[in-house]
C-alpha cells in the first residue's frame, strides 16, 4: 500500500512539472510566442497599451461609410481629421487622427509620425521601422552649396541688413527637408527613439550578456553592428502577445 502510494505521489509530481514547464514556455496562458506569422488583429489602436493587449478597435466598431471589405478601407478612413467609434460601452466616440498611434491591417502594425502611417517591419522587444520625415534645418547666410558661407549673401549687405528693402531677411533661415530616418520602439514601455549607437546600448543594458559584448566594441563596429545586436537581443528576449482574435 505505501509502495503504491508512493508511485501515485511521484506521478503527481510530475504531472506538476509538465504543468509549470508548459506555463514557463507560453509565460502565461492565453500568450503566444511572436514570430513573423504572427498576425495581430486588425484595427485602429489609439494608444501603445492597444498594441501590447492585441486589442484594436475594430473595423465593426468604426463609424463609417467605407466598406468594411474595400482594400483602402484604412488609408481612407484615416484621411479625415477626425475618427467615430463606439467604445465598449456602446457610447459613441470621436478622436483627432493625429492623436492615435496607428493600425494594423492584413495583420501588420503601422505606427505613426509626423501624420505619416510606416509600417514596422522588424518586431519584437526592440522594433525597427523606418519613416518618411520632415525635418528643419536653421541656417545663417546658407550658400548655394548647402553649407554656410560667412562670404555669401544673396543681395548687397546695405539690402539683406535694412528693413525696408524687398530683400532684407532676418539672419538665420529655416530649411526643410524629407529624409528617411530609422526608429527604434522599445515595447515594454512603448518608447520611440532614434536608431543610434547610444539608444541601442541603453536598450541592450537588460540583456548584461549582450551589453558587455557591445560596449567592448569599437565606435565604428558599434555602428555597424546595432542591427545585428538588436536581432540578438529579441532571439534571447522573445516577445509574447495575446492571442489574435479570430
Amino acid at each position: 500500500m505505501l509502495k503504491i502510494l508512493r508511485i501515485i505521489f511521484l506521478i503527481s509530481l510530475f504531472s506538476q512539472g509538465i504543468s509549470v514547464i508548459r506555463l514557463t514556455g507560453q509565460e502565461k496562458e492565453g500568450m503566444v510566442k511572436y514570430t513573423p506569422e504572427f498576425r495581430f488583429t486588425d484595427g485602429i489602436y489609439l494608444n501603445f497599451d492597444q498594441v501590447k493587449l492585441n486589442n484594436p478597435i475594430p473595423k465593426s466598431k468604426l463609424l463609417t461609410s467605407i466598406d468594411y471589405n474595400d482594400r483602402e478601407f484604412f488609408k481612407k478612413i484615416l484621411e479625415g481629421d477626425k475618427i467615430y467609434f463606439y467604445d465598449n460601452m456602446g457610447v459613441r466616440q470621436e478622436i483627432a487622427k493625429n492623436t492615435i498611434w496607428g493600425y494594423s491591417r492584413n495583420g501588420v502594425i503601422y505606427i505613426q509620425v509626423q501624420d505619416n502611417f510606416n509600417r514596422i517591419t522588424f518586431v519584437g522587444n526592440i522594433c525597427h521601422f523606418v519613416a518618411d520625415v520632415t525635418t528643419v534645418d536653421s541656417r545663417s547666410y546658407s550658400s548655394p552649396y548647402g553649407y554656410y558661407d560667412p562670404y555669401y549673401a544673396p543681395y548687397s549687405y546695405s539690402s539683406y541688413y535694412n528693413p525696408y528693402s524687398p530683400y532684407y531677411s532676418p539672419y538665420r533661415s529655416n530649411m526643410t527637408r524629407n529624409e528617411l530616418k530609422q526608429y527604434l520602439i522599445e515595447f515594454e514601455s512603448g518608447k520611440l527613439l532614434e536608431f543610434d549607437v547610444s539608444n541601442t546600448e541603453l536598450l541592450l543594458m537588460k540583456d548584461d550578456k549582450l551589453y558587455e559584448e557591445y560596449v567592448q566594441l569599437s565606435r565604428k563596429k558599434k555602428k555597424e553592428l546595432m542591427f545585428v545586436y538588436i536581432r540578438k537581443f529579441n532571439e534571447n528576449n522573445p516577445l509574447y502577445l495575446p492571442v489574435p482574435v479570430q
